[in-house]
């Protein structure tokens, strides 16, 4: 799962970066949480831009979304056929703007440790999403949007079993926001974990465990407790010189 992210590119960037027609009024984030609005690019009428949406997606058939689940998350092995994506991955595919994302390892004795997650070359990161638009019956409109999430390649499997679906390059982009041309079982395809050595990871504070802190500090690496197992992935690299880095 990932529940909580981090995204501090500056607007002028990201209309560079993800070839925007226009710019979003956003300031650096370091604690994003489900329910909040978050930014996700999606094209319409072959314009793509920036929109604010809640993160926690609401289909547009739903009656009541205060009695619907909260879907931050969509399961890439599942999404073409549950009724709460398969419309979205045809029609409302979307990236999400990242600087990381932080996971949580439980250790032996239950604890659980958030290790902040980023792109090893320190590029941001496009996480790949859905969207849809809910249209209430007084005629508001509200935009929510869940990040696609794939089982966890070996080297982050030492903290969680799962991990976001990430766009690496210009050209996976441009075809997952393309609903088009490209079809939603090719889309799906897409949607993959990403080989060993592309992330690096590093425990930071317990303060992450509260939305309401969110400042720099937060991924800032920190001592783990006595108590806190080094993942075996991470041993080998503290060993190799950089600090936590992992190949």
């Amino acid at each position: 799962m990932c529940g909580r992210y981090a995204s501090t590119l500056p607007p002028e960037m990201m209309v560079e970066l993800f070839k925007l027609l226009k710019s979003i009024d956003v300031v650096p984030r370091f604690n994003i949480a489900p329910t909040q609005p978050v930014v996700g690019i999606w094209e319409s009428e072959g314009r793509r831009e920036p929109h604010f949406a809640r993160w926690g997606l609401v289909p547009g058939w739903v009656k009541d979304p205060r009695e619907f689940p909260l879907l931050v998350n969509a399961r890439a092995e599942g999404m073409e056929s549950k009724p709460a994506f398969r419309d979205a991955l045809k029609h409302g595919r979307c990236i999400v703007p990242a600087s990381g994302y932080y996971e949580w390892h439980t250790g032996p004795d239950k604890r659980k440790q958030p290790y902040y997650i980023t792109r090893a070359d320190e590029k941001p990161m496009a996480l790949a999403g859905l969207y849809a638009t809910w249209s209430g019956p007084n005629g508001e409109e509200v935009d929510s949007l869940a990040t696609i999430t794939v089982a966890a390649n070996p080297q982050l499997s030492v903290i969680h079993d799962r991990m976001p679906a990430i766009l690496m390059d210009e050209e996976a982009q441009d075809n997952w926001l393309n609903v088009r041309e490209v079809r939603a079982k090719e889309a799906a395809q897409m949607a993959l974990p990403l080989e060993d050595g592309v992330l690096k990871f590093h425990p930071v504070s317990m303060r992450v465990n509260s939305a309401r802190d969110d400042d720099e500090g937060l991924i800032e690496p920190v001592a783990l407790e006595p108590s806190e197992p080094v993942p075996v992935k991470m041993k080998k690299a503290a060993g190799g010189g950089g600090q936590l880095d992992l190949f």
